[in-house]
């Protein structure tokens, strides 16, 4: 059939395969018109048909499968299409175009376009036998190619099968040959370009060395620090010159990555790098020096730099292999350097260059595959183990076992003991209750957080959110921060301001928290229940990091309730408070609540920059997918709340403090209320459960929680035992050899009983002062009044008798003066006011101890600030740690003020020297432990020299508190310190204060110079 008699063929294209005899055409016609193709192999026909195509009638069109494309040819079309397309198999790719495929038999074709596109993506495979092989979707870019035409029409059979004569162009044929070889060349470089991006067959480094340190001396975990240095050519390779580029391009990052990583490589969460690798250019030479510090803490192993360590199960065996990254396989080795300090090692390949105790050297070692196996001292390889790791939950839950058998021994002692009449059962009762109850739920919360944290595939995420939940709003509850009883006649007076009381407030009160606490505790289910199941999406992070969010603050609300609770309960709360909270208790709950939720915000925000920053040093020079990225988020969002209600739980002793100072407070009120004929004799400190509870807050307060055995928690619970223990050992001395344990009881009646005896006994002490003054400028020649030093002496012997007039036997020792007996009098009226002015005076003079403290441990040096900015909670804990410490200096001016009259010394600065002697003493058993198992003590003689610098200082200033009243003859405060210790004592006291000041700067230096590990 000649061409020009076949105009309708014009959008037909044809696929010739002549090795299966079969051919394939695809049909491009309008979108309203359609047209198939159809053959019978009988009269070898072809005829056309028009219809509109529905995808659902072709069993080709959706498989891309040859075994089900197969099964739908080899089942044949349904009886409808088979009577419209014959024995041919039609299938559609889209709306606009048809793919028809012959069987073997059919015998004629019509004139046509014979089209070849090379690398068409296979549209059709080929038919063999009447199957369809493969059909695939269709591809819309085709290649421009030439056209050959038909010379025949006629038959296509076995008979004329190759017999076929094609004329054509041979210059066709051979442009086509040539554009597809060059494609094909292209496409390889490209690919090549893509598959290795480092040209690693250019790559050939002049020089690389290698070296790893073990440093394990003086340390709780074993530092590891690799160092690697390459020197490349840019004449040789020319992608070295982007590494003179800025750190942050992509050029930069990809060269770096090929000299230092491996294909295969992962995140090195362990590797730590305190600084971008230095780059140095010295003509066409570029030379990389890469530094990078791990810590052995874990029994697994870990790759820094080009070496990976291992580490068994154990513990007891370390293996140091060196896999530099492939890029480095034809580098030239310079010298390879295991320093090893002292470690015995065995099993060492290849042989070495040079070794002995310290260091194993190779230069240029075939093959570079260094290997040597290390055996650590049993002090580092004890906290490696799965044992280490019981040993240290078992060490942090006996401290918290010991924390709640003290508290509660010191309520159930106190609500044993004699109350006052005002007080009553029920009070008693009550109070005894709320703190009781506070431990028991203390402890279930220790053991559900523990379970949630360590078998997290129990419950499930949603489960555990539940549970989380619901023991917060529990706890929320159970404080009931609303009530209050008053166990002291003062509290049950009608209040001073006239703010309405009673019940209603309480109701309203009752409402405001409640409300609160369950409109978050609906907030929460409602994201738990929209959340599941988790998917790393936008919408699911976001939800995710408000159910963290309303959860922590449920938390928070819940650790508030408590202090409030046990603070009021106490009367440590200001009248201002109260009453506000009395008469608006909406808007002090929304106020409270907007506070925590500022809080929780930071927290949340912290965390999340910390994390970021974790990440990015962790995946450096690693580029992750985007959806590995999601996981990792989806994963935070998941935990964050978990690691949260674990930060702020370790700081749940603040609130045993706070019951035990309120329990301690309430005691004291309700003495003060006693008629004076009950209280028998002159309270010179507490005793017996007031003692008790004031060695516990001590203990809680101040007690050392910095040393480790081997790095390890065990030995936790027996530091809060030794600081009872020490400071018992202090009082019980200091009671012997004190000022006024030594004039006894009746002196103290008589002389301090009552506030005139003491007013009497102050007025003596300044004219004690001013004699000692006269007697001082008379023997320089600045004597007044025409007075004789005898005269003088007459006076002072005068106050001596009557400080011990009346005395028989057991007669106060001559040397202590009535300027002794005033000045450990203190300046309050009993040992609780004192208590009171030297808690202030220790948090005042305690602020730059606490910030000196805090810039040390997280701000030292680089390499502290890089910890501290990628831990979890690095930046709130610096608050934290903060206000930890600015309560442990008002806990310790706390109890310095209570055992003022019972620490030994005629001065104020030895009783704070005897105090701070309380405190080291566990500090120094620390130090021995420290030095058998070989670790480091940290910070903690810096501690002992700030808690005797701000207990001198509390206690130089409790003095001059104890003659406040003169301050009005004094233009100063400074005047009235040289009268109180006069010139002599004076220079006595700035001397010993400059020599603290010293030793505190020498350890300061000491520390802030050393290359520590980073806490």
């Amino acid at each position: 059939m000649p061409w020009g008699a076949n105009r309708h063929w014009e959008g037909l294209t044809c696929r010739v395969r002549p090795v299966f005899s079969t051919w394939a055409c695809r049909v491009r016609v309008a979108e309203s018109f359609v047209s198939t193709m159809t053959s019978s192999a009988a009269s070898g026909k072809w005829s056309w048909s028009r219809h509109r195509p529905k995808r659902s009638r072709f069993p080709c069109l959706s498989s891309t499968s040859t075994r089900s494309c197969t099964k739908a040819a080899s089942e044949g079309p349904s009886p409808a299409a088979s009577s419209k397309r014959g024995s041919g198999f039609l299938a559609m790719v889209d709306s606009l175009e048809w793919v028809m495929t012959c069987p073997m038999g059919c015998r004629r074709i019509p004139d046509a376009i014979i089209e070849r596109p090379p690398g068409l993506c296979n549209p059709v495979d080929g038919v063999r036998g009447g199957e369809c092989r493969v059909l695939r979707p269709r591809v819309r870019v085709w290649p421009v190619v030439p056209r050959v035409k038909a010379l025949r029409t006629g038959c296509w059979t076995r008979r004329c099968g190759w017999g076929a004569i094609v004329k054509t162009r041979w210059w066709l044929l051979l442009l086509l040959l040539i554009s597809v070889l060059v494609g094909w060349g292209g496409a390889a470089r490209a690919r090549g370009a893509v598959a290795d991006p480092c040209e690693r067959e250019r790559l050939k480094a002049r020089n690389v060395s290698a070296s790893v340190d073990f440093d394990y001396h003086d340390r709780i975990y074993a530092q590891v620090t690799s160092n690697l240095t390459v020197s490349v050519s840019a004449d040789e390779w020319p992608p070295a010159l982007f590494l003179a580029s800025s750190e942050a391009s992509d050029e930069y990052q990809t060269v770096m990555r090929c000299l230092l990583r491996s294909d295969d490589d992962g995140p090195r969460n362990r590797e730590w790098r305190y600084r971008e690798p230095r780059v140095t250019v010295r003509g066409d030479v570029v030379t990389v020096d890469y530094e990078a510090t791990a810590w052995i803490e874990q029994n697994r192993g870990f790759r820094l730099g080009p070496w990976i360590i291992g580490v068994d199960p154990a513990g007891e065996e370390w293996t140091v292999r060196l896999v530099p990254p492939k890029a480095l396989d034809n580098a030239k080795w310079g010298q390879i350097e295991v320093k090893l300090n002292g470690l015995e090692a065995h099993d060492i390949a290849p042989k070495v260059a040079s070794a002995d105790s310290a260091r194993l050297v190779w230069f240029d070692p075939k093959p570079v595959r260094v290997q040597v196996y290390v055996d650590p001292p049993w002090q580092r390889s004890f906290n490696v183990g799965e044992r280490w790791w019981s040993l240290g939950w078992a060490g942090v839950a006996s401290w918290w076992v010991f924390t709640w058998a003290l508290i509660v021994l010191a309520v159930h002692h106190a609500a044993r003991a004699e109350p006052s009449v005002a007080s009553g059962p029920q009070a008693r009762s009550v109070l005894a209750r709320v703190v009781l109850l506070w431990v028991a739920l203390s402890a279930a919360v220790a053991v559900a957080l523990h379970l949630a944290m360590s078998y997290p595939a129990v419950l499930g995420t949603s489960w555990r959110y539940v549970v989380t939940v619901a023991l917060g709003l529990v706890l929320v509850l159970v404080a009931q921060p609303w009530c209050r009883v008053a166990p002291s006649s003062a509290a049950q007076q009608p209040r001073a301001d006239g703010n309405p009381g009673g019940d209603g407030a309480e109701r309203r009160q009752a409402r405001a928290v409640t409300v609160a606490a369950s409109i978050a505790v609906l907030f929460c289910f409602l994201l738990v229940m929209a959340l599941r199941p988790a998917r790393a999406t936008t919408p699911h992070l976001v939800g995710y990091a408000l159910l963290s969010l309303a959860t922590l603050w449920l938390w928070f609300a819940a650790m508030a309730a408590w202090a409030w609770r046990f603070a009021r309960e106490g009367e440590l709360v200001p009248r201002s408070w109260n009453a506000a909270w009395v008469r608006a208790p909406v808007r002090c709950t929304a106020v409270v609540g907007s506070l925590l939720a500022a809080a929780v915000v930071a927290l949340f925000a912290s965390s999340w920059w910390t994390r970021e920053r974790q990440w990015r040093r962790a995946y450096w020079l690693i580029d992750p997918s985007g959806t590995e990225r999601a996981e990792q988020r989806l994963r935070f969002m998941q935990e964050f709340a978990y690691v949260g209600l674990a930060w702020v739980y370790a700081y749940a002793w603040l609130l045993a403090g706070i019951a035990l100072v309120a329990l301690l407070h309430l005691r004291v009120e309700a003495r003060r209320a006693r008629p004076d004929d009950v209280n028998q004799g002159v309270s010179l400190g507490p005793a017996g459960v007031d003692l008790f509870l004031t060695v516990t807050i001590f203990a809680l307060a101040v007690g050392l929680r910095q040393v480790e055995f081997a790095g390890s928690n065990v030995l936790f619970g027996l530091w809060i035992l030794m600081m009872i223990a020490s400071l018992h050992v202090v009082v019980a001395a200091g009671r012997r050899v004190s000022v006024l344990g030594r004039t006894g009881e009746e002196f103290c009646r008589r002389r301090l009983g009552t506030r005139r005896r003491r007013n009497q006994l102050l007025v003596k002490a300044h004219e004690f002062r001013n004699l000692h003054h006269q007697i001082y400028s008379l023997d320089r020649g600045r004597g007044e009044g025409g007075l004789k030093r005898e005269e003088l002496e007459a006076r002072l012997d005068g106050l001596h008798q009557w400080l011990f007039a009346g005395w028989g036997k057991g007669r106060p020792p001559a040397q202590i003066s009535v300027l002794d007996a005033a000045l450990s009098w203190g300046p309050g009226q009993d040992w609780w006011d004192n208590a009171r002015h030297a808690a202030r005076l220790a948090f005042c003079f305690g602020l730059p101890a606490s910030a000196a403290l805090v810039w040390v441990g997280y701000f030292g040096d680089a390499r502290i600030r890089m910890a501290t900015f990628q831990s979890p909670n690095g930046l709130m804990e610096i608050a934290a740690k903060f206000g930890a410490w600015q309560v442990a200096w008002a806990g310790a001016g706390l109890v310095l003020g209570a055992l003022w009259r019972l620490l030994p010394g005629r001065r104020s600065p030895v009783r704070a020297l005897s105090l701070t002697a309380a405190y080291a003493i566990p500090i120094c058993v620390g130090a021995l432990i420290a030095q058998i198992t070989d670790t480091e003590l940290g910070y903690v003689f810096l501690h002992v020299a700030l808690m005797l610098l701000v207990l001198t200082l509390t206690s130089i200033w409790m003095d001059m508190e104890t003659f406040s009243e003169e301050r009005r003859f004094w233009p100063s405060r400074v005047g009235l310190l040289l009268s109180v210790y006069q010139l002599r004592g004076l220079s006595t006291q700035v001397a010993y204060l400059a020599a603290q000041l010293a030793i505190v700067v020498g350890v300061w230096r000491s520390l802030a110079g050393s290359d520590s590990r980073p806490k």
